[in-house]
């Protein structure tokens, strides 16, 4: 049974299967036509809606814009939804609608949710509207009037007394069972009953923000014979951050760990601001994009760089290995079919060290890497006394540059060093060619982007393909 709490009522679905949609239930079971399907990928933002969660202390709502294309309706259990008609017609709706900001109306819904999310505090309130609605897409009229909407009602009030009494009168904290046709789904909701589940169910499905396994469902029309719930986890939730580092919980979404990242280094911060749009930070978490094993997901490469560490647990105990070691070969893991990403700590980088991340993509915001660079180097004066350097979409696997990092070992930085190291690491790699750029274009990016280190620590604000030629 999922259980969950729109417009302040509680709704109880029975026979829910892992892959039903959020998207399909509103549009074709309850007829919520306002929330529109355009790219069924968490791309376009058409069928955003506003997910409303307890706090851990159970005392406030922390509301989230999400792409309902991609919220598979378990991952709904124990929260409350909002969707366009769920706003009647308010302050921004009613500016949106003066001022032009709607051509065809297709993406308005959309827009619509995102930016009521800004006005009553949802989290990412505290950005800038143009990166708030960087996640949704329109072809018409262009974002002047959206904008300027955004900035006229800035924000609005809220008043969430039904919707705190519903959801606490649903919350439970016991593990959750369900699914349809002989397909079963779990949430769990401790990381020792997601130990438990997994030891009775290796091999299990996990599905934390649902960012990638949801295109596997709306894409490939895949199934989830037996899938494990892992995003309502709290004690995989939480973010220690001390001098030293951060110790992130796997469950913790990129949105929630955007501020903590920024701290321990600003690039890092500037990457998870351009991971997807707010609707997919909102949704994918740190351990899933690192469980994954993707070649071109962009936390990892940065990570890695910045020596960060993984913690797997299983019912037979905890084991930590360094994150690079990690991700063996193209959709191969060092994961057992028992275990699961529990955290990842990230060293805080020392005095003097020089770092840099970087991404290059087709399209600036909401897209996915071409290349992402990460460098590390530790400073003795002015010389490297050690290099750090990781790639993603370079290879099969994120990875380090080995002959780049020992060509700019022990050496001074100045641009011979740089030359040097530019020609290793194109013997580091050898990319592939596909839609996101070819492997001459990933060759000379790599090695823009450590012409950048250079020319950023000498104090100039350079462009990348500036210097793609060295």
């Amino acid at each position: 049974m999922v259980r969950f709490v729109l417009d302040g009522e509680t709704v109880e679905l029975a026979d829910v299967d892992a892959a039903d949609t959020l998207l399909d239930h509103l549009r074709y079971r309850i007829g919520r036509t306002g929330t529109k399907e355009g790219c069924a990928e968490g791309d376009c933002g058409a069928c955003t809606v506003l997910v409303g969660t307890l706090d851990q202390a159970g005392e406030a709502l922390v509301w989230r814009a999400v792409n309902a294309c991609i919220v598979l309706l378990p991952m709904l259990h124990g929260k409350a939804l909002l969707t366009v008609e769920s706003l009647k017609m308010n302050p921004l709706q009613a500016c949106m609608a003066a001022n032009g900001s709607s051509q065809c109306g297709f993406c308005t819904p959309g827009f619509v949710m995102s930016l009521h999310g800004r006005a009553i505090g949802a989290v990412g309130s505290d950005l800038p509207a143009a990166d708030v609605i960087a996640g949704n897409l329109c072809r018409c009229t262009g974002y002047g009037p959206i904008l300027a909407a955004a900035a006229a009602v800035p924000t609005l009030p809220r008043d969430d007394a039904a919707t705190l009494a519903a959801l606490r009168a649903i919350a439970d904290r016991q593990t959750i069972a369900g699914g349809r046709d002989g397909r079963r789904w779990f949430i769990p909701r401790t990381a020792a009953a997601l130990a438990d589940l997994l030891a009775r169910h290796p091999g299990a499905r996990l599905v934390a923000g649902a960012t990638d396994v949801g295109l596997w469902v709306t894409k490939r029309l895949q199934s989830l014979d037996t899938a494990i719930f892992v995003g309502d986890i709290a004690d995989l939730d939480t973010i220690d951050e001390t001098a030293t580092g951060l110790t992130i919980g796997a469950a913790v979404r990129y949105a929630d760990a955007h501020a903590a990242m920024a701290r321990l280094h600003p690039d890092l911060g500037e990457l998870v601001r351009r991971i997807g749009g707010l609707q997919v930070r909102n949704a994918g978490t740190v351990g899933g994009n690192i469980a994954n094993g993707s070649p071109i997901g962009d936390g990892p490469p940065a990570l890695i760089a910045l020596g960060a560490t993984l913690t797997l647990r299983s019912a037979r105990g905890r084991r930590t290995l360094p994150l690079e070691d990690y991700f063996l070969a193209y959709g191969k893991q060092d994961r057992a079919a028992d275990e699961f990403v529990e955290s990842v700590t990230i060293m805080r980088p020392k005095p003097g060290d020089i770092v840099l991340i970087g991404k290059l993509s087709r399209r600036f915001d909401s897209d996915i890497s071409a290349v992402c660079g990460a460098f590390r180097l530790e400073m003795d004066g002015n010389r490297i006394a050690a290099a750090s350097v990781a790639f993603g979409g370079m290879a099969a696997t994120p990875c380090r540059a080995r002959r780049c990092e020992a060509a700019l070992t022990g050496q001074r930085l100045d641009p011979a060093t740089i030359g040097q190291a530019a020609a290793a690491l194109r013997e580091d790699f050898s990319p592939l060619d596909d839609v996101r750029g070819s492997a001459a274009y990933r060759l000379q990016a790599a090695t823009a982007l450590l012409w950048r280190l250079y020319h950023r620590q000498q104090g100039a604000a350079v462009s990348v393909l500036e210097y793609a030629d060295g």
